[in-house]
C-alpha cells in the first residue's frame, strides 16, 4: 500500500493539518499514558489531558464552543480491521509518526452495507502534527510507522461512550456500537466476533513500515 502524507493535495477529501496551536504540554502528558505491546488501548476522555489550557482553545476555536472531550489512543498496531465514522470531524495529534488508514463514507454500498476496503489509502502523519479528520472519512485506530503510536484523539462530549438505546437493526444504526461510532467491521477482526457489522470487503489492509 503506498504511503501518502497529510501534507498531500491527496488527503484534502480527507481532512485538514490544522497550525497554529501550542500542542507542547499535550505531547508531554500523552508520554506519561499507557502504550502496550502488541495491542492498542482507547480511552474516550483522560482528564489529566482535558485540564490542560489547550482543551479551551479546542473548545472554542476549532468546535465552535461545542461541549468536547480528549482522549487517546495508543499502542501497537499494523492492521486495519475496521472503519468508522461519526456525525462531526474528529482531531488527531500525531505525539509519534503514524500512519492513518482512510476511506469515504461516500463509497459505502448502503443498499449492501457494504464498502470495498481497496478504496482505504494510507497517509503518514509525522509527530507533532494535528489534523482535522472530516465526519465523511471513514478512519480506525492508528498504524505504526517505524515504532508503536500515541494518538490524542478530540471529539465531541459523549462520543464512543455506551449507548443508552437499542439500535434499529433495519436501517444505518445497525453499524452503531456506541454513541456516535457507526462501525464497519472486516470479518478476521476481532470486533466482528464480538458482533460488530461485517460490512468491510476485500482484504483487511496489514502495514508494516
Amino acid at each position: 500500500m503506498k504511503i501518502q502524507s497529510v501534507f498531500d493535495a491527496s488527503f484534502a477529501p480527507y481532512g485538514k493539518v490544522i497550525k497554529g496551536f501550542d500542542t507542547a504540554a499535550l505531547q508531554a502528558e500523552m508520554e506519561k499514558l499507557p502504550c502496550p505491546d502488541g495491542a492498542v488501548v482507547y480511552v474516550p476522555a483522560e482528564g489529566a489531558l482535558e485540564q490542560l489550557p489547550i482543551m479551551k482553545e479546542f473548545t472554542d476555536q476549532l468546535y465552535g464552543g461545542m461541549p468536547i472531550q480528549i482522549g487517546y489512543c495508543n499502542g501497537d498496531n499494523h492492521v486495519m480491521n475496521c472503519l468508522e465514522y461519526h456525525r462531526d470531524s474528529e482531531l488527531n495529534l500525531a505525539c509519534t509518526d503514524m500512519i492513518l488508514l482512510l476511506g469515504k463514507e461516500g463509497d459505502i454500498d448502503f443498499e449492501k452495507f457494504e464498502y470495498d476496503t481497496a478504496k482505504v489509502e494510507a497517509f503518514l502523519a509525522p509527530k507533532g502534527t494535528l489534523v482535522e479528520v472530516y465526519a465523511t472519512t471513514l478512519h480506525y485506530a492508528p498504524i505504526n510507522a517505524g515504532g508503536k503510536f500515541r494518538c490524542v484523539v478530540v471529539l465531541p462530549r459523549g462520543t464512543n461512550t455506551e449507548l443508552t438505546f437499542k439500535p434499529d437493526p433495519a436501517g444505518e444504526s445497525r453499524l452503531l456500537t456506541h454513541t456516535n461510532k457507526w462501525l464497519l467491521a472486516h470479518a478476521e477482526s476481532p470486533e466482528a466476533k464480538n458482533g460488530a457489522v461485517v460490512a468491510l470487503k476485500g482484504e483487511n489492509p496489514v502495514v508494516n513500515v
